[in-house]
């Protein structure tokens, strides 16, 4: 089993974020499942980091709804001209 240093962990990481696990494996010659772990890990400590403050909590929360009126606001308006359209054809 090799230990490899963190630094050699991290730029695997970025490598195979823009190549793929499998190219980025190959060229830098270790085993497939070792980088794949690897990104698991990482998947596992992000996840683990993402606590927000109660203040974070609602800021996004009002962005959220922000965005989901207007999405709303989008999505009426795509039915009305599919609508329009539609009339238009059966002519």
């Amino acid at each position: 089993m090799s230990n490899y240093s963190k630094e050699f962990k991290e730029e695997a990481l970025r490598l195979s974020d823009e190549i793929g696990v499998k190219k980025a494996a190959s060229q830098l010659g270790i085993p497939y499942y070792t980088l794949a772990d690897w990104r698991q890990s990482r998947k596992a400590k992000r996840t683990d980091t993402s606590v927000m403050s109660d203040d974070e909590l609602r800021i996004r929360n009002r962005e959220l709804e922000r965005e989901n009126a207007e999405l709303r606001q989008a999505n009426e308006i795509l039915k009305d001209a599919l609508g329009f359209f539609a009339k238009d054809r059966k002519r």
